[in-house]
Order: C-alpha cells, then structure tokens, then sequence
C-alpha cells in the first residue's frame, strides 16, 4: 500500500532544539515556585503545555487550577517565541529538508503536528521558511483541535486538509511516547519514532513503534524496506 501523507512533529524530531522547551517550562513554573527536574520536563515532551503544566504542579502539591496554569502557560510561550525567534542554535533538525524532498518527490504530502500552540510553531515554521519554500503541504497544533496527543485529533485534521481518507496511508513520525500513541490511535500504517529529541532508543522501545530511528536520513531506507516487502512474490 502506497503512503500519501507523512506527519512530523517539530522540536526533537523536525527543528533541533537543545533542550529549549525543558529551560522554558523549567524557568516559568519556577517563577510560581515550582522546582520541577529537567527528567520531570522531559518525562511530558510531547504533551499540550498545559497538560504538562497540571501535571507537573500536581506532581509538586501545588494549586493547578486553571487561572494557575494559564498564567504559567503565558509565561512559557513567551520564553519559548524569544527563544525560536533569535535562539542561534535552533535549526531544522539534521536530514529534515531532505526528507521533505524526498516524500514530495514520491508524491507524498508532508504535514507538521505539535503540542505547542500555533503562534509558537507558526514562529518555527516561518523561520526556515518552509510554506514558502514548498517543503510542508500542512501544520497543526494541540490548540487548534479538541484533544491533543495522544488522541488522534490533529492527525485526522491533518488528513482531511490532505484529502487522504484512510489512515493506513499515513506515516506517523515522532520522538515521543506519546507521538507514538498518537500514530496508533489514528491507525496509521506506518509509526516511527527517532532519537534524536526527549528520547532514547530504551525508552521509546516499551511502546512499540514500527521502527526506531537514529537519524532522519534513515528513513528513505526504511521506506524502500517497506515498499520492497510489498511487492508480491
């Protein structure tokens, strides 16, 4: 079966990011004095902010009422815009741009997904140019759909902007758990996750992603694998 859609995430897996989100989040709920752990932060990469935000206030026996998060959240949008506007170090994560090439080359649609809200990944999305240059065909955030990850939500969104019906045609592709839980929760026929964010091979393993990936640049060779395991005998 021919793929017609691949979707990313961004921070860890599409933009390099050094550990910016865990700083931010760290910094903004020390501000209402809540000492979190950077293991704590990465713990919830891929989660909407402000579920990570709940979560972690929670986990500290601290108010986590709505106006609380709110706040926090504000702060951590802020922190995070100044960071990806003149941030040096943030860059398209190495492999990306050539495998938006490459898909769009094979006559697969390229979509961004993520649990940041819109204005940070439109912030992202603009720095490298990547609408204006053709390389992404859609983008989504936890913000713009009811329920962000795990649910299925901007997946789906994401496929009917495409006009792709069936969600085995889909490549789910992520640095998370919880981007892995997503893929599975949309059916996707293909569920790939990479090292190269939050993390790492052992702790991606437990969730059972159809391929772990070390580096972006591998997966045109898994896709070959997967399109010669297809061919019929």
């Amino acid at each position: 079966m021919a793929f017609e859609l691949a979707v990313f995430d961004m921070a860890g897996t599409t933009v390099y990011d050094p550990d910016l989100v865990v700083m931010a989040l760290s910094e903004a709920l020390a501000a209402v004095d809540c000492q979190v752990t950077p293991a704590e932060t990465r713990e919830l990469m891929g989660y909407t902010k402000p579920a990570a935000i709940r979560n972690l206030l929670i986990a500290h026996d601290l108010p986590a009422d709505d106006a609380q998060v709110e706040r926090i959240h504000t702060d951590f949008v802020a922190r995070m815009l100044q960071c990806y506007r003149d941030g040096a170090e943030v860059r398209p994560m190495d492999g990306a741009e050539e495998i938006f090439h490459l898909l769009h080359e094979r006559g697969i649609r390229v979509a961004l997904n993520t649990a940041f809200s819109k204005e940070i990944a439109d912030t992202l999305i603009d720095r490298f140019d990547w609408r204006e240059r053709g390389l992404i065909d859609a983008a989504i955030s936890a913000d713009q759909v009811a329920t962000g990850r795990p649910a299925p939500d901007m997946i789906r969104e994401l496929m009917r902007q495409c006009g792709v019906s069936d969600p085995q045609r889909v490549i789910k592709i992520g640095d998370t758990e919880v981007d892995i839980r997503e893929g599975r929760n949309a059916g996707c026929g293909l569920v790939v996750a990479v090292t190269t964010g939050a993390f790492d091979r052992a702790q991606l393993a437990p969730y059972a992603p159809d391929a772990v990936l070390d580096s972006l640049h591998e997966l045109a060779a898994l896709l070959e694998t997967r399109a010669a395991a297809a061919l019929p005998c």
